[in-house]
C-alpha cells in the first residue's frame, strides 16, 4: 500500500470561489461602473493545485496570470485560448519568441525590456502591461520614469509592435483598511492623463476595496479594467482579521493522512523530539503519517488544531520529518487507520493552521511536497 497521506484538490470549490469573487466585485454596479475582467492568478503551479486543474476549474475566468513560461505553455497545451498574463514579464530578449508563439501579455517593468521589444521582429503586435511602482519596491517604474516608459511604448505602438497598453500596479498593504489610499493617489498622478485600461486589484484589494475593482475612469472608456485575484480563489483569506468563510469561500485543497500507531503516555512523560510537550495527565497519543517533509509546518506549536472524525483535536509535540502526534485521549473510538485532516474540508482551515504556525495560508498550500499523492475531486 502507498503511504497513507493525500492532497485532494476540490475542483468544484475552485469553480465556486471564482464565481463568488466575480459576484462579490460586481455587486451593486452603478450606471457609470462596469464589471471588471478577471485574471485568475495561477502562479506557483496554481498555488500547489496543479496548472491543468486550474485551467479546468477557472474556465470562466477572462484570463490567467502566472510567472513561468513553462506553465504558460502547459495552459496552451490543454486548450486555454484566452489571454495569459506574465506577471514578471520576460527575462531576456530571446523570451520574446515564446511571448509571440504563445500569445502572451507580458508585464513591462524595466527600460531594457522596452528596448528588447523595439529590437524584436514581431509578426503581429502584442499587448503589454506597464507597471508602476507605487510603494511595493519590487517591480515597476517609479513616478519620475513612468511617463517616459509609456511614451516609448507608444512609439512601439506606432511601429506596429505593441497593441494595447494597460496600466498596472501592485498594492503592498491592501489588506489594511486604508492601505490603498496613498499608492492609489500616486498611481493616478502618473496615469490619469494617459489612455488605456488598468489593473490594480489583487485578492485583498478586490475584496476589501471592491469599489476600486469596479471603477472605470473616463480615459479608459470602452477599455476593460482587470482584477487579479489569487489566494482567495484557493479558499484562503488575504486578511488576518477576516476569514475565508466570511466571503463564502470554500477550501480547495485538503491535506489528509491516517493514524498509523497509538501510544499510551503516562502523566509527566515527554512526547516527540526535545520533549517540548509534557503530558499533563495520562494520555492516548495518535501518531499520524504526515510531517514537515510532506509540507506540514515544523514550527507548528502544541495545540494546533487537527480534524478527526469531524471533530477538532490538538497537535502535541514537535512535528517530525515524517510524522506528527495528536491527542486522542477524549476520542476513544479513533483507531489505527482512522483518517486525519490536517487542513481543508472537514478539518481546520489552512489559514488557522498557518496562523498557529506563524505563517500564511499561501505558504502551506504551495509547500505540499511532491512526494504527497494528489487526487482530484469533482465534488
Amino acid at each position: 500500500m502507498p503511504r497513507p497521506i493525500l492532497a485532494t484538490i476540490h475542483l468544484e470549490a475552485l469553480k465556486h470561489n471564482l464565481v463568488n469573487v466575480r459576484r462579490y466585485i460586481s455587486a451593486n454596479l452603478s450606471l457609470h461602473e462596469t464589471a471588471p475582467s478577471i485574471w485568475a492568478v495561477i502562479k506557483a503551479n496554481a498555488y500547489g493545485h496543479g496548472i491543468e486543474n486550474a485551467v479546468l476549474a477557472f474556465a470562466q475566468a477572462d484570463g490567467l496570470a502566472m510567472l513561468d513560461f513553462d506553465e504558460a505553455a502547459r495552459c496552451r497545451a490543454v486548450g486555454w485560448c484566452k489571454p495569459l498574463l506574465m506577471l514578471e514579464g520576460f527575462f531576456q530578449a530571446a523570451d520574446l519568441h515564446e511571448v509571440e508563439r504563445l500569445t502572451l501579455t507580458p508585464v513591462v517593468h524595466r527600460f531594457d525590456q522596452i528596448q528588447w521589444l523595439g529590437q524584436h521582429m514581431f509578426f503581429q503586435p502584442i499587448d503589454v502591461y506597464l507597471k508602476s511602482n507605487t510603494g511595493m519596491q519590487r517591480l515597476g517604474f517609479v513616478a519620475a520614469d513612468y511617463a517616459l516608459a509609456f511614451k516609448q511604448l507608444q512609439a512601439l505602438q506606432a511601429a506596429g509592435k505593441v497593441r494595447h497598453i494597460t496600466h498596472m500596479t501592485h498594492f503592498a498593504c491592501a489588506d489594511e483598511p486604508d492601505g490603498t489610499n496613498l499608492p492609489l493617489r500616486e498611481f493616478d498622478n502618473v496615469t490619469s492623463h494617459l489612455p488605456g485600461g488598468e489593473s490594480i486589484c489583487n485578492s485583498a484589494a478586490s475584496l476589501r476595496h471592491c469599489s476600486l475593482a469596479k471603477r472605470l475612469r473616463p480615459r479608459a472608456e470602452g477599455t476593460p479594467n482587470w482584477v487579479r485575484p489569487g489566494i482567495c480563489l484557493y479558499g484562503s483569506s488575504p486578511f488576518s482579521d477576516l476569514t475565508a468563510a466570511s466571503f463564502s469561500l470554500k477550501p480547495t485543497l485538503t491535506l489528509s493522512a491516517e493514524v498509523i500507531a497509538i501510544q499510551q503516555v503516562k502523566q509527566g512523560l515527554g512526547v516527540g523530539y526535545g520533549h517540548r510537550f509534557i503530558a499533563p495527565r495520562d494520555m492516548r497519543i495518535g501518531i499520524v503519517s504526515c510531517g514537515y517533509a510532506d509540507g506540514y509546518p515544523r514550527h507548528a506549536p502544541d495545540f494546533t488544531p487537527v480534524g478527526v472524525q469531524g471533530q477538532l483535536t490538538d497537535l502535541v509535540g514537535r512535528v517530525s520529518m515524517d510524522m506528527l502526534t495528536i491527542d486522542l485521549t477524549d476520542l476513544p473510538s479513533v483507531q489505527v487507520g482512522t483518517p486525519v485532516v490536517l487542513w481543508g474540508q472537514n478539518g481546520p482551515s489552512v489559514d488557522t493552521v498557518a496562523q498557529q504556525a506563524g505563517t500564511i495560508g499561501y505558504e502551506l498550500l504551495c509547500a505540499v511536497a511532491p512526494r504527497v499523492k494528489h487526487q482530484v475531486s469533482h465534488v
